[in-house]
């Protein structure tokens, strides 16, 4: 028999795998609802990122579901003609930390060497985000063409290509199930600002303030979509404003 190499399995698919085995040996009875994410992640040994990838993935795959407000609950077992192959999915909160890294030394080099051309292409982009969203219509698109027209300013097509790339990743199933937990007008608008920020970044020619400024908007990504998944968006706002305990840097449930 030929020896295959043996890949190393991304964590929230081992997670995922661990949690899927506990629910169809029954341990987790269908209809009872699962520990809390803080409760999950302890007794795992993971961080609470890592598991909520996880718990998107039972989500999609149909073991799960999320209620708003009310806890994560088993599913019956899903037909296997609905059931959705995940193994080759990028983790969607991995994904954002490389776009940070990546994209904010595109934004660097785009404030740098982009031409008045290019620029002025990434300022329509932003200005169609602003007209979608004003609209009442998802300025997804617009976002992504202003990080692809970023890439552009580069004057590096294998930026470009790398960008576009990351940035379609989050059109796949665990990617667009996160999100729907959190879309919504408020957290476009907040995106919207953020962008803003790397365009007067863009248009001042400062490169370190469009690093910044791109590095800044992406570790908002990470945070919102780190927060609880039964929450909702305000009531979240609200928890992080809370005091943090003393000894500790994480929020308590």
């Amino acid at each position: 028999m030929p020896i295959e190499a043996i890949e190393p399995q991304r964590l929230y698919r081992q997670i995922s795998d661990q949690l899927r085995k506990l629910i169809v040996d029954g341990e987790f009875a269908v209809g009872s609802r699962l520990p809390s994410e803080r409760d999950l992640a302890l007794q795992m040994g993971v961080s609470r990122p890592s598991l909520r990838e996880a718990l998107i993935a039972l989500e999609v795959e149909g073991h799960i579901e999320v209620r708003m407000g009310s806890g994560i609950y088993v599913c019956p077992p899903a037909a296997m003609e609905r059931r959705i192959d995940l193994s080759s999915e990028e983790g969607p909160l991995e994904l954002i930390r490389a776009r940070e890294m990546i994209e904010g030394e595109v934004a660097y080099a785009a404030a740098q060497y982009g031409s008045k051309q290019q620029i002025a292409a990434v300022e329509q982009a932003f200005a169609l985000m602003v007209a979608h969203a004003e609209a009442g219509i998802n300025p997804l698109e617009a976002d992504r063409l202003f990080h692809i027209r970023l890439a552009e300013a580069t004057g590096n097509s294998v930026l470009v290509g790398l960008v576009t790339q990351l940035f379609d990743a989050r059109l796949g199933p665990l990617f667009k199930r996160l999100h729907s937990h959190f879309d919504g007008t408020r957290v476009w608008q907040e995106a919207i600002e953020e962008h803003g920020l790397i365009m007067q970044a863009l248009r001042e020619r400062n490169p370190e303030a469009a690093r910044a400024a791109m590095r800044r908007h992406m570790d908002i990504a990470f945070t919102r979509y780190s927060a609880n998944l039964i929450r909702q968006y305000g009531d979240r706002q609200q928890q992080e404003a809370r005091p943090r305990k003393r000894g500790t840097d994480k929020l308590e449930d």
